[in-house]
């Protein structure tokens, strides 16, 4: 008879795999499809609080894995309209009405254009997907955000993504 504890962390570590490889191929799908510099789930590990744990690059250069973004501007008012559903597309960060502190992060991760669409689970807002064109401004089109829309409902309905 096998192991108890042993049966549980493998049980456990085929959950994560599976859910693993199912936000890498959502990633490298989206990035493809949309033909975005960088395509990144940001994921929150403790309220309001993240970090980048999984990307798609157009060039790895582009890289921006582990990064935890700018937590002082990403605050309780911010995640009430993402876990409201909000869907934020930006075709120039230059010309869009942010915060300066937003702005200067998007900067200095040489965003020129973003789309930010929420996973949401049950308990709530579970992390973010979000396309970033680097090279140049991108308008982005209602076909685009539909996809990143279905992208995050399907990393929504993976009952490995609801129970982590």
């Amino acid at each position: 008879m096998p192991d108890p504890s042993l049966q549980s962390i493998f049980d456990r570590l085929s959950r994560d795999l599976a859910r693993d490889t199912l936000i890498q191929t959502t990633t490298d799908k989206l990035r493809k499809d949309l033909n975005t510099d960088r395509l990144v789930l940001y994921y929150f590990y403790y309220e309001w609080s993240g970090r980048v744990t999984f990307e798609s690059l157009s060039d790895p250069k582009f890289s921006i894995l582990g990064d935890s973004g700018p937590d002082e501007c990403f605050n309780g008012e911010y995640a009430k309209l993402y876990e409201d559903g909000r869907v934020r597309a930006i075709a120039n960060i230059e010309s869009e009405q942010i915060q300066p502190c937003h702005r200067d992060f998007l900067r200095q991760i040489e965003v020129k254009a973003n789309l930010v669409v929420p996973v949401l689970i049950d308990r709530g807002l579970w992390g973010l997907l979000v396309a970033h064109q680097c090279q140049s401004t991108h308008d982005w089109s209602p076909a685009e955000i539909n996809e990143m829309q279905v992208g995050a409902k399907t990393l929504a309905m993976s009952e490995s993504i609801r129970n982590s």
